[in-house]
């Protein structure tokens, strides 16, 4: 159903309670952000109940000399009562913008603790991947998908659904879906997302990608829609309301699934799991896994930045050509390929070219690589002989730095240098073995 916004009556021409002046104020923030508008007016409506007062009357109490140490009594007793820093001085800034915008321009000045200081997200952790996994288990589909595009994709809740449930992601929005009388299948994975600038906290244009385990995800639910009878289109909302819940409230209602709706579905889904974080924390595991294949060489910072929808380097060259190459956002969809292994909680299935990566890694750790030498090297597209030469280069170091320590032989006489007080390492392409002299 519609919201309501108390402060409706004061924006509404013919209410009783009509101010013209407010609501220039509002249409005025509006503009800019219908969040912040929404906001703001809330926050100035309770400081006025909090001072018992009224808009209007406060841009004449604005004029007084005594108004700032009316101003610090409030703040001073927000503080008293334990609210939180961050949020004293948020509830603050309407007060100033209702003033500023009224020509009245005062100085407060006035010191509030911890105002820069979020408490609750500064104690609040990351997920763990089994801890996703088990809140991803305890969603319901449709949750399931907005945990996989916040987790996955790093998507914003109001790029799902915006604010007014007005405009939605759209699987028009998902390049390569194709819709088919029994639900959708992409032609490319890890397939890419665009998000519109109406949907973009920044109001950028961008795009991001999302893998096997979130199109899953997605299949799943689209599909059961389709058993439900819905006739899906490129216009379909990848999210869509749930048709118990669109009692229409006389003849308005919201056209798609709106912010809060989307919050409400994963923080459910959190707390069925056992948990208490905020939704935004599943954006938060995007950007720290991020950060780890930012490390390893996996991905660059610039195209991280913009996967993520800031702005930077790259988003200034897609916003100004409306198009990157090709052979670029190819490049950017296997880098972010190479971050799934920090992102997706499921298992990849098991297929000979997994088998094979698999069988490189441990040979690459028996002869001395390091880990996180080995997230960068591409195993993918490199040649047998390459790989054979990565092998002979790390053993012939070996060989340099240990002496007689350690040892290439045939795997015939493994036995023999067992005998002679040396340990197995690993088995050669060539056929060779790799021993080492036991300590």
């Amino acid at each position: 159903m519609t919201r309501e916004p108390k402060y409706k009556k004061y924006i509404t021409e013919g209410s009783p309670d009509f101010n013209l002046q407010l609501k220039r104020w509002y249409e005025n923030l509006k503009a800019h952000s219908v969040i912040t508008a929404d906001t703001y007016f809330r926050h100035l409506l309770l400081w006025c109940e909090r001072d018992n007062t009224n808009p209007t009357e406060l841009l004449e109490l604005a004029r007084r000399d005594d108004f700032r140490y009316r101003v610090m009594d409030i703040i001073r007793k927000f503080e008293a009562e334990g609210r939180a820093g961050s949020y004293i001085s948020y509830v603050e800034k309407p007060l100033i913008s209702w003033l500023k915008f009224n020509g009245v321009n005062v100085k407060l000045s006035i010191n509030i603790k911890d105002e820069n200081r979020n408490i609750r997200s500064e104690n609040e952790r990351v997920p763990s991947k089994e801890e996703l996994g088990k809140i991803l288990r305890m969603a319901t589909p449709r949750a399931r998908v907005s945990i996989s595009l916040m987790a996955y994709s790093g998507l914003r809740p109001e790029a799902l659904g915006d604010y007014e449930g007005t405009d939605c992601l759209r699987l028009s929005d998902i390049e390569g879906v194709k819709i088919s009388s029994t639900g959708v299948e992409f032609e490319k994975i890890p397939a890419k997302i665009r998000i519109r600038s109406n949907l973009s906290k920044a109001r950028n244009e961008y795009f991001t990608f999302l893998g096997k385990e979130g199109l899953d995800y997605l299949a799943e639910y689209l599909g059961k829609r389709v058993l439900e009878e819905e006739k899906l289109t490129v216009n379909s909302p990848v999210l869509q309301l749930d048709p118990k819940g669109e009692k229409k409230r006389g003849k308005e209602r919201n056209e798609h699934l709106r912010t809060a709706l989307v919050a409400r579905d994963i923080k459910k889904a959190i707390v069925n799991a056992g948990f208490n974080w905020r939704p935004y924390v599943l954006r938060a595991y995007f950007s720290t896994a991020l950060d780890i294949a930012e490390s390893k060489g996996l991905i660059s910072h610039p195209w991280r930045q913009f996967i993520m929808g800031h702005k930077g380097d790259i988003e200034a060259r897609y916003s100004t050509n409306k198009r990157l190459p090709p052979d670029m956002i190819e490049e950017m969809r296997e880098s972010y390929k190479k971050c799934l292994k920090f992102l997706e909680t499921r298992i990849s299935e098991v297929s000979e070219d997994n088998a094979k990566l698999f069988l490189q890694q441990q040979l690459l750790s028996a002869v001395g690589y390091k880990q996180e030498e080995i997230d960068k090297i591409d195993l993918t597209n490199i040649s047998n002989e390459d790989f054979q030469q990565l092998l002979r280069d790390k053993v012939a170091g070996a060989m340099t730095e240990n002496g007689a320590k350690q040892k290439v032989i045939p795997v015939k006489d493994v036995e023999k240098y067992i005998q002679e007080g040396y340990d197995f390492e690993a088995v050669l392409p060539n056929g060779k073995a790799v021993m080492r002299l036991r300590f």
